[in-house]
């Protein structure tokens, strides 16, 4: 009996089977809180970027391309699901100024102001709001603000473009369907998934009766780690009752106190509901926290890891391209700095970036160690041990080369090198060679791309004395004087409980944050950390993309094959570096290719005009995209996780011209029928009737437009440097041990600390970096038992 109670004590204070199960399905309602003239406004925002358009071509012929052309953005319910998203889930500074140019939109005397000449008619009443337009007029209105001399109106155009296309194209139906993705060849979530997912749910129906089964075989605990995630046994479930949550966490070995029940007071960080402690806490666990976390657990201690977001199982991931944004990316992926310069993507879940990046895994560019070691004289970037981490994270996430059939726009990608003597080559992944799959940036469907979540992380949960505390943010590192040094005590997080915020503590020997390049500046500050650097010196790694379009029908014959399509296959398997500058500064710029599904894809395409981008969208599955990466040597600062300053030097934008000229460049040679930027003009040029004289002339115009005044969006998916690692405190954040100058005990784990830019994808560098700075919490957590 007494047996049978304790295991129902662990099983309900651990993340149980049926909440995994819910994790993941649940869908968001946002509540609009958008008044009656911002609504009116922004629908007729919506239905002038997406309005119905009577189809006059062949396609007319075609019945899903026909509906969909019929179809506005108001009829599919776009403004009222924007509404609340721009109500409760967008959190940039200017918000407040796009809803006052909602409201001003809504008026004649606003509508004048932001629109001009265009309010006015010749007939009764002579001006008219920007609502009581008609299409062609509202149409110019956009066109003039996406070119227009004030700043502001090019933000504001940015913006709306962002934001309704991103929703119209991702928003789904009761059926997870969505009117445009057959008119324009999208699958919607991988087929093969979709079939293995019923067949999962049918297990786990079958399964739920098998609970009270006294053991299980290996085969059983596979099966479980296949339905619900390697690491559910590690979870923490923060919504049952606290006596429930701390029997759990005194289960693993964590000493835990319960505040008085008779306290009736809001917890604080002075009177919390939990005190828990243990060896070392982790703030994170993405690239940088889970590794850290995972070696320390491995060694005997006790890791408690803190993670702000939420943990999806493979089998609960949706593949979904709007929901799994808004439950897996920070800010739902409505992120970008505070002028629109550049559109932010960043992992907010177990496993962090890990789990949504490209699969890329890149060693330490030789030329980038030699500068940190020899200009920023940090010689940890020559030494044997970190030579040794790098090779030993590579083999914890099986990195390799090899690729056995390529996707889409890699093919393009490595064609269009061959074609012109380019240099390419392949790029390491953290998955096998036969992983054919462009929804990685949905989450990993069956656990074959080796994110933190799938072995770090899996390394922690089987120590059997650590755990995971998913939706919990750290608010405050705890800190207090000891002799002369501010030592590092333990952290105090929040988390919603029983629709309040409940806040508890963790008292620790070390701590580590690894919030990301992006959230760490900012729990730092609100600590009391007061050194200058925290937040400064961020870089963004912007990229720039052209594309190509390649009918199924090419007049180059049967190349690329009509089965692929832009969405499919791995993600990053080619990479050229023509214009990387490798040999010498080292600062230029890598041509890879990225994941664009529908709601990406559209928002970064060209707007001219409604039927425009719908005739785009149509070609969408047989578009390559390709962009140029550049290591910036421009600088951005971290207010907060949702305000970022950052200014592109001249440099970095040559450096993206020089490598979107190579880019279309590439794409001709590859075959493609019609190429293009995403320059708000939208010019294209049909390379196939082009002269050499026309084409070259679109070329050098396309690379030499200007890239920082917000004609053609910059993307980042990568945000390191942020609180960078030296030598001198007057300089830097860390030591290089990790360590903070300010606060003994205290360390960071994330690409915050780069010193510069690394100008590859970070993943295995941040994992290296973290692998070191476990050894030398390992020393430290080694004497302090000893003594």
């Amino acid at each position: 009996m007494e047996q049978k109670q304790e295991k129902m004590v662990v099983e309900l204070g651990n993340i149980d089977k049926e909440t995994l199960q819910l994790w993941g399905e649940e869908n968001h309602c946002y509540v609009n809180s958008l008044s009656s003239q911002e609504m009116e406004s922004l629908s007729a925002l919506c239905d002038t970027f997406l309005p119905a358009v009577d189809v006059k071509t062949a396609a007319a012929t075609d019945k899903d391309i026909a509906d969909f052309f019929r179809a506005s953005a108001s009829a599919a319910g776009t403004p009222e699901r924007l509404g609340g998203l721009m109500s409760e889930r967008l959190k940039h500074p200017k918000k407040w100024l796009v809803r006052l140019c909602l409201w001003l939109l809504s008026t004649c005397i606003g509508s004048l102001i932001l629109c001009g000449r265009y309010c006015f008619s010749s007939k009764f009443p002579y001006m008219h709001s920007f609502t009581q337009l008609p299409q062609n007029k509202r149409e110019a209105v956009l066109v003039s603000w996406s070119l227009s001399y004030f700043y502001h109106l090019r933000m504001l155009y940015k913006a709306m473009k962002l934001l309704i296309l991103l929703v119209f194209f991702t928003q789904v139906n009761e059926k997870n369907e969505n009117l445009s993705w057959k008119a324009i060849g999208y699958k919607g979530p991988d087929p093969e998934f979709k079939t293995k997912s019923m067949q999962r749910k049918t297990l786990r129906n079958e399964g739920s009766n098998d609970d009270d089964d006294e053991g299980q075989n290996d085969d059983g605990h596979e099966e479980e780690a296949e339905l619900y995630g390697p690491l559910y046994k590690g979870l923490i479930n923060m919504q049952l009752p606290r006596n429930i949550v701390a029997d759990s966490l005194r289960q693993v070995g964590f000493p835990v106190s319960v505040r008085n029940k008779r306290n009736a007071a809001p917890s604080s960080i002075a009177s919390p509901s939990l005190v828990i402690k243990c060896d070392a806490v982790v703030v994170g666990s993405g690239s940088g926290g889970g590794v850290i976390a995972g070696v320390l657990a491995k060694a005997g201690y006790k890791v408690l890891v803190l993670e702000k977001g939420s943990y999806c199982a493979r089998s609960n991931l949706s593949l979904l391209e709007g929901k799994t944004m808004d439950q897996m990316y920070l800010a739902g992926g409505m992120l970008a700095t505070d002028d629109m310069g550049v559109i932010l993507l960043a992992g907010s879940t177990v496993g962090g970036g890990s789990t949504i990046n490209w699969s890329a895994s890149i060693k330490t560019p030789k030329h980038v160690a030699n500068e940190w070691c020899d200009e920023y004289e940090l010689k940890l970037f020559e030494s044997d041990l970190y030579k040794e981490a790098m090779e030993i994270v590579c083999e914890r996430m099986g990195v390799q080369s090899e690729v056995e059939e390529e996707g889409f726009n890699n093919a393009v990608l490595r064609r269009g090198c061959k074609e012109l003597g380019y240099p390419v080559n392949n790029i390491p992944r953290n998955s096998p060679p036969d992983h054919y799959c462009g929804w990685c940036c949905l989450g990993c469907k069956d656990g074959s791309k080796k994110g933190t979540s799938e072995t770090w992380l899996v390394d922690l949960v089987n120590s059997g004395n650590s755990a995971i505390l998913p939706g919990c943010e750290a608010i405050e590192v705890l800190h207090k004087k000891r002799r002369d040094l501010n030592v590092a005590t333990g952290v105090a997080f929040e988390f919603q409980y029983m629709g309040a915020k409940d806040i508890c503590v963790v008292e620790s020997k070390v701590t580590i944050v690894a919030c990301g390049a992006l959230s760490t500046p900012n729990l730092l500050k609100r600590s009391g950390l007061k050194n200058a650097n925290i937040g400064k010196n961020l870089h963004l790694h912007p990229v720039t993309m052209a594309w190509g379009y390649f009918p199924k029908t090419s007049s180059s014959g049967e190349w690329p094959e009509e089965k692929k399509t832009s969405y499919e296959g791995g993600i990053m398997t080619a990479m050229s570096t023509t214009v990387g500058n490798f040999g010498k500064s080292g600062y230029g710029a890598v041509i890879q290719t990225p994941a664009l599904h529908p709601g990406m894809f559209s928002s970064l395409m060209p707007w001219v005009s409604g039927a425009d981008i719908k005739l785009r969208m149509c070609k969408y599955s047989r578009t390559a995209h390709i962009f140029a990466l550049a290591r910036d040597q421009g600088s951005g600062t971290v207010n907060s996780p949702y305000s970022i300053s950052y200014q592109m030097e001249a440099m970095d934008e040559e450096n993206l011209k020089k490598g979107i000229e190579k880019i279309l460049r590439m794409l001709a040679a590859a075959g493609a029928e019609e190429i293009g930027t995403h320059h708000c003009k939208g010019k294209t040029i049909n390379v196939k009737k082009a002269s050499s004289e026309e084409f070259e002339r679109f070329v050098k115009e396309e690379s030499s437009r200007p890239l920082r005044d917000l004609s053609t969006p910059l993307s980042s998916a990568h945000q390191m440097g942020s609180c960078r690692m030296g030598i001198d405190p007057k300089t830097s954040v860390v030591n290089q041990m990790g360590e903070t100058w300010g606060v003994e005990g205290l360390y960071l784990a994330d690409t915050s600390v780069f010193p510069t830019a690394l100008g590859v994808n970070p993943m295995v560098t941040v994992q290296a970096i973290a692998y070191c700075t476990a050894q030398s919490v390992l020393d430290v957590l080694r004497r302090k038992k000893s003594n």
